[in-house]
């Protein structure tokens, strides 16, 4: 940790602030978010929730990812959230959210499969992509394969007939989700079943990255990183795990996800042209916008599911950058991207991050990591979202996985990134 900081410090001479920023946001989540365990595993909380969420967390520690090469403390340190990460699918793979110990903290109350190990059942599809992304990317950065153990493959083998269920989410799917006494994006409709869907080949979500309810059952954005850890599991099952019935299994899911993607995600928009959709139901419905929880469309190339220059996400990084997209906000101190997770004109610093990290355009890179820099409010944290207007108005005093993306952005402006293949 303390070499990142001074590559920082000696790349950005003339950007005190903003290395100061970096060395605090980085300190921050190591020192109060990272609980090691007994039995050598990881328990990583979000920040000001005493929970672990399977995206956050991974999201969290991906920065650490570059130094885990050098410093086997911080690479036991990851091995040890995957392994508990994989742990925690095993208790419950719908689950979103997982307290520490069986202590029955969270929202109990919900009317689903509830146990006291679980903080929150929102089911996601990102919480099951990103552990696999993990565990890819520690072996891509690090050599290591300890972490591809016997609960990694079973997780794995969970995982995919779990999307395999959901692929039939009308028909075949038991998971139902509700909370009474909320606003309708903490629900699901239709009894907790969620909207009417028809098979489309995608895999259903019943929220998205954001843990807010999709409006529509499959989630483009979500459906995309699967693909893209689908294809990590056939490389890892065919080069570590020797297991080509594994790999003929993702591969099968994977050709069938991407199929629907093309089939039923893709828009011919009167202004931008052939753009990806948020959300669709395989019946005609279809959602265009984009919310500041990754996976976005933003990120596509961030995850690897497209390159930057693809035409296809030009086009579609063009609406989400627009008005035409209903959570892109534009004010007096910034624009981006916000959610309705968050009040209107609420821009989110996650958003802000992943625009530089998915811009071919240098000086695009600059303008967000300054505008990061200036809209810390003076703390040296970032935020979940603060105002377009006032950056001094914000949500969450500090936002453990919105603090390490500002670190990964200023890590690649520096031209120091994490290894993806």
């Amino acid at each position: 940790m303390q070499l990142l900081s001074a590559r920082v410090r000696e790349m950005l001479p003339d950007r005190l602030k903003l290395a100061e920023m970096f060395e605090q946001c980085l300190s921050n989540t190591w020192n109060t978010t990272i609980k090691r365990n007994m039995d050598g595993t990881t328990f990583v909380i979000t920040g000001d929730i005493p929970a672990m969420w399977l995206r956050d967390s991974a999201a969290q520690v991906r920065p650490f990812l570059i130094s885990a090469a050098e410093d086997e403390e911080i690479a036991d340190m990851i091995e040890g959230l995957v392994k508990h990460q994989f742990a925690c699918i095993e208790l419950d793979p719908y689950a979103n959210a997982f307290n520490q110990e069986a202590n029955g903290q969270g929202h109990q109350e919900d009317l689903t499969d509830m146990n006291p190990w679980i903080w929150e059942r929102k089911y996601e599809i990102d919480s099951l992509c990103y552990p696999i992304q993990l565990s890819y990317l520690l072996w891509k950065n690090t050599g290591r394969i300890s972490q591809f153990d016997d609960a990694f493959v079973k997780g794995v083998w969970r995982i995919i007939g779990l999307w395999i269920t959901e692929q039939n989410h009308e028909w075949d799917s038991k998971y139902t989700f509700q909370r009474t006494g909320c606003p309708p994006t903490d629900t699901l409709v239709r009894n907790g079943k969620g909207s009417l869907t028809s098979f489309t080949g995608m895999t259903w979500s019943g929220f998205r990255p954001s843990d807010d309810a999709c409006e529509y059952g499959y989630l483009i954005p979500a459906n995309m990183f699967a693909v893209v850890v689908l294809r990590y599991v056939c490389e890892i099952a065919g080069e570590v795990l020797k297991s080509p019935e594994l790999a003929a299994a993702a591969g099968r899911l994977l050709e069938q996800i991407e199929a629907g993607i093309r089939q039923y995600g893709l828009v011919d928009h009167p202004e931008y042209g052939t753009i990806y959709a948020y959300e669709t139901d395989g019946l005609g419905g279809v959602n265009l916008m984009d919310d500041a929880n990754v996976p976005s469309l933003l990120s596509s190339p961030y995850l690897g599911y497209t390159s930057a220059d693809d035409p296809i996400y030009m086009n579609t990084r063009r609406f989400i950058l627009s008005k035409s997209n209903p959570y892109y906000y534009s004010g007096t101190a910034a624009a981006g991207v916000g959610s309705p997770h968050t009040p209107s004109r609420y821009i989110w610093p996650i958003a802000l991050a992943v625009q530089g990290m998915t811009s071919c355009n240098a000086d695009e890179q600059q303008s967000m990591l300054d505008l990061l820099e200036h809209s810390d409010a003076g703390t040296g944290y970032m935020h979940e979202a603060f105002h377009a207007d006032r950056p001094g108005e914000y949500t969450r005093p500090w936002f453990s996985w919105a603090n390490m993306m500002f670190c990964e952005l200023v890590l690649m402006c520096c031209g120091i990134e994490v290894k993806r293949s």
